[in-house]
């Protein structure tokens, strides 16, 4: 019978750990690792599995990885912890695995939850996910912010929707702001990337223009509309920040 082990990093993620561990409590493992939290995430954790692992941050793709390597199932499912798995998925992952399926992994339908409300558009529905796949087949890459799976064999998508509870407030929101785009300029200057006038004016429109529009994020009513202000933000910062290290010192 295949098995499943599931793996999860956090940092800092009382409000949401308990919720996601819960929804794939049926699975054969859950293994935590943790970058040394301040809150009571560890403690909480190890109400749903005694797999948590205490470990100095070393870059998303780092944990993503070590976590990996703990992992004794013969499929992986990773989770952000503030993702939940409905019950409809949970029950096709399992008969999916239960098959013996050709595939290497599943992408799966992303329901993103932002400011309390579902996003339909904006270009964030379905945003179908890369989350299952065998553990001999996938791994991590190096990427600083926004890493991905990379998958050898094809892959096949799953109907049932991955619950994301993303930002449930403006604060909440640029309390990863500032991070997220130090370390996106980062791995855009480790490129070879630069950033002049152009890039600060008009990618941010650019990203506003798309998800606003052409995605019809104003369908989404207000919280839309934050949403789609906040991203061209992010992305100004992104390269104000790119361009402040391609300044002479």
């Amino acid at each position: 019978m295949s098995t499943l082990s599931v793996i999860v990093i956090t940092l800092n993620e009382e409000r949401h750990i308990a919720a996601c561990l819960e929804s794939v409590g049926w699975a054969d493992e859950i293994i935590v690792v943790d970058a040394e939290s301040k809150d009571e995430t560890v403690a909480i954790a190890r109400r749903f599995t005694a797999r948590v692992f205490i470990e100095k941050f070393r870059g998303y793709s780092g944990q993503k990885n070590f976590a990996l390597a703990q992992a004794r199932g013969e499929w992986v499912l990773w989770l952000d912890a503030d993702e939940r798995v409905t019950p409809e998925l949970a029950e096709e992952i399992r008969r999916t695995i239960a098959a013996a399926p050709a595939a290497a992994g599943f992408e799966m339908p992303r329901k993103a939850y932002f400011l309390g409300r579902w996003i339909k558009h904006c270009g964030w529905y379905p945003g179908y996910v890369l989350r299952l796949f065998r553990r001999e087949r996938g791994r991590f890459d190096d990427r600083e912010v926004h890493e991905t799976l990379l998958l050898d064999g094809e892959r096949g998508r799953l109907r049932g929707d991955l619950d994301h509870y993303t930002d449930d407030s403006v604060e909440h929101y640029f309390w990863k702001f500032n991070r997220y785009t130090t370390l996106a300029a980062e791995e855009l200057a480790g490129r070879g990337r630069r950033a002049g006038m152009f890039s600060i004016l008009m990618r941010p429109l650019h990203a506003f223009l798309k998800m606003y529009i052409f995605k019809r994020g104003f369908l989404d009513g207000l919280p839309g509309l934050m949403l789609c202000l906040l991203s061209a933000s992010y992305v100004t910062a992104k390269y104000a920040k790119l361009a402040e290290r391609n300044q002479p010192a």
